[in-house]
């Protein structure tokens, strides 16, 4: 999509949290983005196929995990997959270091992932966006069980110390 040809709206609740690097500073209030959902692959294809490609859902679909396939073979041989303006993967490991060059064997190696570099096409994508200040996710499920019970006019305004804990996602 071009910049600023039409905002896609993103919803975020507040929620009050700690500084992690200096837990005893006053907590501060920070933005919980919400999700809409979660896309997957065959979602994705269909998404192409409909938006117009020449091709099926299920040609799509097959080239999207031909390229999920492919791209974790090749980080199994060691290579890193650029995808263009998708990013790239590149592999990596985790390990427990030794005290010496003798002590270290493959046993070391406790992890082997990949590791995602976005491209620059995902950069700064504010100019794309307005946002939109929506209940807490608890908040929300308040006002769906009172409005189970009947009770009308449930009020969904955050309470100072309402909010997400952890990362930025409130999730659904």
């Amino acid at each position: 999509m071009a910049q600023n040809e039409s905002y896609q709206t993103v919803k975020y609740s507040l929620g009050l949290r700690p500084n992690p690097m200096h837990e005893d500073d006053p907590k501060k209030v920070y933005a919980n983005l919400q999700l809409n959902g979660i896309v997957s692959l065959p979602q994705l294809a269909k998404h192409i196929k409909d938006h117009g490609s020449p091709y099926g859902r299920d040609v799509v679909l097959g080239v999207l995990t031909a390229i999920v396939d492919h791209t974790r073979e090749f980080l199994t041989q060691g290579f890193k997959v650029d995808l263009g303006d998708l990013g790239s993967f590149q592999p990596s490991f985790k390990q427990k270091g030794a005290v010496d060059f003798d002590n270290f064997t493959t046993a070391n190696i406790t992890d082997y992932r990949a590791v995602y570099s976005m491209s620059t096409a995902f950069d700064n994508m504010l100019s794309d966006v307005q946002f939109e200040r929506v209940a807490t996710r608890k908040a929300q499920q308040a006002i769906i069980e009172a409005e189970t019970k009947g009770e009308t006019n449930a009020d969904w305004t955050p309470k100072p110390d309402e909010g997400g804990e952890g990362g930025g996602n409130d999730e659904p």
